[in-house]
């Protein structure tokens, strides 16, 4: 019995003996949806309406779903109410087939939208290509260089009794082409000297530091990914035998590098430090840059047989800007990154299983020296757990990301002269071995690719489109859904969708715009909108295999590539451009260049 008005009324209907009222707590869930939908349509109309981009927001990707669904709910309740409507009247006249016809409008009307609003999985949908966000960053804004050349690597696989960083299966001379065109295509400029003098004064004009380009004895940190060291022996530095094909950084990309910064822009070995202050550094990787290289710094998480152990810079902390941060013990930069003028993010191309994709943002899960076992997490030191923003554990768009605070802190990204994401080979997850890529232009070969970029948004923007084409399966990483969420916080990082005020510096000063951020046209052309000339997004250059003599990297050999090898002719080694490479990489152009220049030209003028 219940009580309505001073009467005890029965809960039980006598005749049908059902309940009485028994769901009225619940009847306001009936309207949950549809306020949502109202509300959700209302938000993209006032919101997208003025300013169509901002339709690839993640708050208005997240309304979308709920706006549409209610409209396609709102039409088919319309439609079936006006097919009973006419049903009954067409009963009432007896015209009882047109009445049917007319049920059955009804039901379909009701049935119809029910279907296609039907749960998915929780994963990303296909992006909205060409809507650039934020601010693009570089010397030309928003620049992302792709170079592709399959010559560069020669490996038969992880099955094969070989391995992936050995000499014999990456051309050397190749990827030292592939850095050096990167460099000056970044640039915008013809020779490698040149485009590492600009790439400096943009960078110090940009600090308020002048347009002045490298000083001598100003130090520069490299950070690189070897987190599939984890298992290594910690005494001879060997990498463990099952995670010996697992990739890295390519010691061929790393020592390209390595030579453009000594040998072209002047930089003194001294005044560089290279490592991942979380992991050792494997003897395969460091024997081949200490041969070249022996008075490079280089760093790991253990010292010893010449590496050099990282150590905490008490002077230079780091804030997570969240409060689930607070009473975690204090983080810090390691010291020879925070003692460095520059920093340059050498990030290598793979999926991640709990974030989507492991890029340049990501590469800085390394840059923090923790616990003394390096331990990122640090459960027992009560470190703030970063791994919590991962996309596993917050799925979706408009969150705190921690990667965000790391792209933004002055000592990291805020100092940060180039990003470079080596995919000689590439992984399927953060464990991974190598694996051929089926998508254009690989085609069933390794991804023999360099990106480089001054935007660190553009770039992990760029890979992950790669990665997301690549890995294209419903449930692989890259869809996980919010893969992309820290790019769009990152592109926004002055007011991001999720509302947080990034201070990784805890000085009051939120940080600005980071880069930019979009989606390509399609898989098959790549053109981003400054592609296509339709915004200030990102623009991506992509250059292939090189040819021989042809040094303005237009497609063919001709007089105008005569004219740039007579202009360096006989110049000091290490400056021109127009050395021949990967046939004669000798560092200055003389007598056999122009052999080699001559068999090209003459291949297409006969």
């Amino acid at each position: 019995m219940v009580s309505s008005g001073g009467k005890s009324v029965p809960s039980v209907c006598p005749k049908t003996g059902k309940h009485l009222g028994g769901n009225r707590k619940h009847r306001w869930l009936f309207w949950v949806f549809p306020i949502a939908g109202l509300l959700s349509l209302l938000w993209f109309l006032i919101r997208v309406v003025p300013k169509p981009s901002r339709a690839a927001y993640p708050c208005q990707r997240m309304a979308v779903p709920l706006a549409s669904g209610f409209v396609v709910w709102l039409l088919g309740l319309i439609g079936s109410v006006a097919a009973f409507r006419k049903a009954k009247q067409r009963f009432s006249q007896s015209c009882y087939l047109a009445a049917a016809v007319c049920v059955i409008i009804a039901v379909l009307a009701i049935w119809l939208p029910l279907s296609i609003t039907d749960s998915k999985p929780a994963i990303a949908g296909d992006p909205t290509p060409n809507l650039p966000i934020g601010d693009a960053k570089g010397i030309h804004p928003g620049r992302v260089v792709w170079v592709h050349d399959p010559n560069a690597t020669d490996w038969d696989g992880y099955n094969s009794p070989e391995h992936w960083f050995e000499s014999a299966h990456t051309n050397q001379a190749v990827v030292n082409n592939m850095v050096s065109r990167a460099v000056r295509s970044l640039a915008g400029e013809s020779t490698d000297a040149a485009a590492w003098d600009a790439i400096f004064r943009y960078f110090n004009n940009n600090r308020g530091k002048g347009d002045i380009g490298y000083q001598p004895g100003e130090k520069i940190g490299i950070k690189v990914n070897l987190t599939l060291t984890y298992n290594a022996n910690t005494v001879t530095f060997e990498k463990s035998s099952d995670k010996i094909n697992n990739i890295d950084n390519s010691p061929q990309m790393t020592l390209a590098l390595l030579r453009q910064l000594v040998n072209i822009a002047g930089v003194q070995q001294s005044d560089i430090t290279i490592g991942d202050p979380t992991k050792i550094m494997p003897n395969y990787y460091y024997n081949m840059l200490y041969s070249e290289f022996p008075n490079v710094c280089y760093m790991a998480n253990l010292g010893g047989l010449g590496r050099t152990q990282a150590q905490f810079d008490y002077d230079v902390p780091f804030y997570w800007s969240t409060p689930d941060a607070g009473g975690k013990v204090q983080d810090f930069i390691p010291v020879s990154f925070a003692g460095a003028d520059y920093f340059i993010n050498f990030a290598i191309l793979k999926s991640h299983n709990d974030s989507g994709i492991t890029l340049c943002a990501k590469n800085h899960y390394g840059s923090l020296l923790r616990s003394p076992t390096g331990r990122l997490w640090g459960a027992q030191y009560n470190y703030y757990n970063l791994h919590n923003t991962r996309v596993t554990e917050t799925p979706g768009d408009g969150y705190y990301r921690a990667l965000v605070d790391l792209m933004g802190h002055p000592q990291l990204g805020g100092k940060t002269l180039l990003y470079l994401i080596d995919g000689l080979f590439a992984g399927k997850n953060w464990t991974s071995v190598p694996y051929k890529w089926n998508m254009e232009p690989f085609n069933g070969d390794w991804p023999s690719s360099l990106f480089v970029s001054q935007d660190p948004v553009a770039i992990d923007s760029v890979c992950f489109d790669f990665l997301r084409t690549e890995w294209s399966a419903p449930l692989d990483y890259p869809r996980l859904l919010g893969t992309d969420d820290y790019l769009h916080e990152a592109a926004e990082a002055n007011n991001p969708p999720s509302g947080t005020f990034y201070d990784p510096n805890n000085d009051g000063v939120g940080l600005t715009s980071l880069g930019a951020h979009e989606h390509w046209n399609n898989s098959t052309d790549k053109q981003y909108s400054r592609n296509l000339g339709t915004g200030n997004g990102i623009e991506l250059v992509a250059l292939r295999a090189a040819i021989p003599g042809d040094f303005d990297e237009d497609g063919d050999v001709d007089l105008v590539d005569f004219s740039i090898l007579a202009d360096q002719w006989m110049q000091a080694p290490g400056q021109p451009s127009a050395d021949i490479a990967p046939e004669i990489p000798d560092g200055v152009v003389d007598i056999l260049d122009l052999a080699v220049f001559v068999e090209n030209w003459l291949a297409g003028v006969l």
